[in-house]
């Protein structure tokens, strides 16, 4: 290996660079998988949803299955009958809309819009950093006030206070009346981010969305009160007001936090499986070129393999000897790439703004798959080495 500087020294480059990348790809993945559960546990614990028909892809709004179109879209007569039971703290109409936000010719990109009410901290999590929420006479007139994001404020009005300010949200026109923060642990794809909240009734007079999958009505159990029991009573009291008869199956959808986590779990793990199949192609070229390289290493060194064999080396010494040498270097590699991905990922993960530990486990096993790559792929050279004829050895060069 001293011997052969270069050739060794690519060996390791080929390595380091497929362990750099499934490090780094396993460390964004990770990340990104821990920041949207801990965006979600960070939300109340007592919340679950009611919704038209939940569908874990997306449904098209102009052509919705004959199951979905039976069902009504809830309103806020559901929204009435569970105000009035005793495990329920809080009931509410919301609607997530994407729109753009304006203010003197700055603008945001599409962001979430969210048409709700002043429990939208108590369930999303986060804190209102200047002004108030809605009034009571805000809610119920669906006035275009607005409670503004404090990214987004500062991206439309610079150093400017919103407070007081108008601002065109999905071309319509919302006086900013108070700023909130998000959660510092959340995360969410492009489009998904909170950007402001508007009063239910405003959202539901300015905005188009679609009433199945992003109209919901927001329930928050009573503290004390266990979540399945607030399940229960809300179901009966939703099929009382729908007046469904015993045999007839429920014309919603109740979505707790356990489910959306196992949706999203489902969801993240076969994403990740795929991400890092497709960056294992990488560390798939440094084995093949471990694998070339230690040929040639053999061709190059054939009168040495029969002088050890002349001298009373074993077929075993010789394959052990050639497969320690992969080995090491792969395993160079792959340390070496570890440290390098584990510096790429934090630095690409500080770019992204996600906030999560180094995945330990797949530096361990990063390592292993190094090693094994130079068992595997110097099983063939060092093979072709033990099997040489010494006396056809000597006569080699």
């Amino acid at each position: 290996m001293r011997g052969s500087k270069l050739r060794s020294a690519l060996t390791v480059l080929g390595v380091v660079i497929g362990v750099t990348t499934v490090m780094v790809m396993a460390s964004l993945v990770a990340g990104i998988r821990g920041q949207i559960f801990a965006s979600i546990e960070n939300s109340s614990p007592r919340t679950f949803f009611v919704i038209r028909y939940f569908s874990s892809v997306p449904l098209n709004p102009q052509n919705l299955p004959a199951a979905v179109r039976i069902r009504p879209v809830v309103s806020e007569g559901d929204v009435a009958a569970l105000t009035t039971l005793d495990g329920i703290h809080h009931a509410g109409l919301w609607v997530q809309t994407q729109q753009r936000m304006e203010y003197q010719g700055e603008h945001s990109q599409r962001i979430a819009v969210w048409g709700a009410d002043n429990a939208y901290l108590e369930v999303q999590g986060g804190a209102l950093l200047k002004g108030r929420w809605f009034s009571t006479a805000e809610l119920s007139g669906g006035e275009p006030v607005l409670v503004i994001e404090d990214e987004v404020a500062r991206k439309l009005f610079g150093t400017l206070d919103p407070l007081g300010r108008v601002v065109r949200v999905g071309g319509k026109s919302f006086t900013t009346i108070g700023v909130f923060a998000k959660p510092d642990n959340a995360f969410a794809p492009p489009g998904q981010d909170p950007g402001g909240v508007v009063p239910f009734r405003a959202a539901r007079q300015s905005f188009h969305y679609d009433e199945t999958q992003s109209l919901f009505i927001v329930v928050v159990a009573a503290r004390g009160v266990a979540m399945d029991d607030a399940k229960d009573a809300t179901i009966m009291a939703l099929r009382r007001v729908r007046g469904l008869h015993p045999a007839t199956p429920n014309s919603f959808d109740i979505l707790t936090q356990d489910q959306i986590l196992g949706i999203i779990d489902k969801l993240t793990s076969a994403f990740f499986l795929v991400m890092i199949a497709l960056s294992s192609v990488a560390l798939l070229v440094g084995g093949i070129g471990v694998m070339a390289i230690m040929m040639v290493s053999v061709t190059d060194r054939t009168r040495e393999i029969g002088i050890r064999k002349a001298l009373g080396a074993t077929r075993a010494e010789i394959l052990f000897q050639f497969l320690v040498e992969a080995a090491t270097l792969t395993a160079v590699g792959g340390l070496l790439g570890i440290g390098v991905g584990l510096l790429g990922g934090e630095l690409l993960k500080s770019v992204l703004g996600i906030k999560s530990g180094p995945p330990l486990w797949s530096a361990m096993t990063a390592t292993a798959a190094s090693i094994a790559i130079g068992l595997v792929f110097g099983v063939i050279p060092a093979n072709r080495a033990a099997r040489m004829d010494p006396v056809e050895a000597l006569r080699y060069e």
